[in-house]
């Protein structure tokens, strides 16, 4: 008995989707409360019916980019629908990406932690 090919295959719709969304967003979303945005990752249900995408936003508030981007969600939804040839498109939820600032948090506390000054021009 072969394997299943599923667990594959949603992750190669989920980074589809990702690339597709990428291209979308800068040329289609007009809301000013988006800003700049960078599709981070796309995670989806079993059944594809929803996609949770990350997103991180550079000089601009993450939860009002959240807001604008989830009220352009159906415009890019039917985008994505005429892009993708599968059965279901999900439906797009969007959700900041927090992981970048986690990151430069952590760095910042080992830099303390092993006494380096936290700016590099001290």
């Amino acid at each position: 008995m072969k394997p299943s090919k599923k667990p594959a295959r949603g992750a190669r719709i989920a980074d589809q989707i990702q690339r597709d969304l990428g291209e979308l967003i800068p040329r289609e979303v007009r809301d000013p409360r988006v800003g700049l945005v960078t599709v981070s990752g796309v995670e989806l249900t079993p059944d594809y019916a929803h996609a949770k995408v990350f997103f991180t936003v550079i000089g601009g508030d993450p939860e009002v980019a959240a807001h604008g981007l989830n009220a352009a969600a159906g415009h890019l939804h039917n985008l994505l629908f005429k892009r993708l040839h599968i059965h279901t498109v999900p439906r797009l939820h969007f959700v900041h990406d927090t992981s970048v600032e986690r990151g430069f948090e952590i760095d910042r506390l080992i830099d303390r932690a092993i006494g380096k000054p936290e700016h590099p021009n001290e």
